[in-house]
């Protein structure tokens, strides 16, 4: 089991709240899962969460069976190796949310109707956003012992091993 459900644990009341919540957003509205976890992975990456940065990557090479090569791209260039529209549009909102939630603008709702979203389906968006913000948040304030590969947090944030940092998992998400 992920480090992160230990922490989650501390709490257990929440815990059960917490993941009925995430589990409703992830299967209820307008976004596909391979969506969702690209908006996890570059939310994450951009609030500075390596811990949370990998398990969304594990889940989109691994689970979701996305080529490694191209999330390794993704944490590297981030949106720019994106080649669908809709997944962009996607991207960028959630990306401009994330630091600046009042900055939205009526030609940024716009964009999302025109990538396919209805009023549902941009909710949805900004709870997802939300939820992987306070993800990152506790595992960044608590520091969540990492346990997924380290060429995630590698790719992502320049990692480099060093002596007394403990390393990653590097046999979980490996086919």
């Amino acid at each position: 089991m992920p480090n992160h459900f230990y922490v989650e644990m501390n709490f257990p009341e929440f815990l059960k709240a917490k993941l009925g919540a995430t589990q409703t957003l992830w299967r209820a509205g307008e976004l596909s899962l391979p969506e969702i976890q690209h908006v996890g992975i570059l939310v994450s990456q951009a609030n500075g969460c390596p811990y949370c940065t990998a398990a969304f990557c594990t889940i989109l090479n691994y689970g979701l069976e996305t080529a490694e090569d191209y999330v390794q791209r993704l944490v590297r260039e981030g949106v720019d190796v994106v080649d669908d529209t809709r997944l962009q549009t996607i991207i960028n909102f959630a990306l401009k949310v994330n630091v600046d939630a009042k900055g939205v603008t009526d030609e940024d709702i716009d964009g999302l109707r025109s990538a396919g979203l209805t009023d549902k389906g941009v909710v949805q968006l900004i709870h997802v956003v939300s939820d992987f913000g306070a993800y990152n948040r506790l595992n960044i304030a608590l520091d969540t012992d990492y346990d997924y590969r380290d060429m995630w947090r590698a790719f992502a944030f320049d990692w480099e091993h060093k002596p007394g940092l403990a390393k990653g998992d590097d046999t979980r998400g490996v086919r």
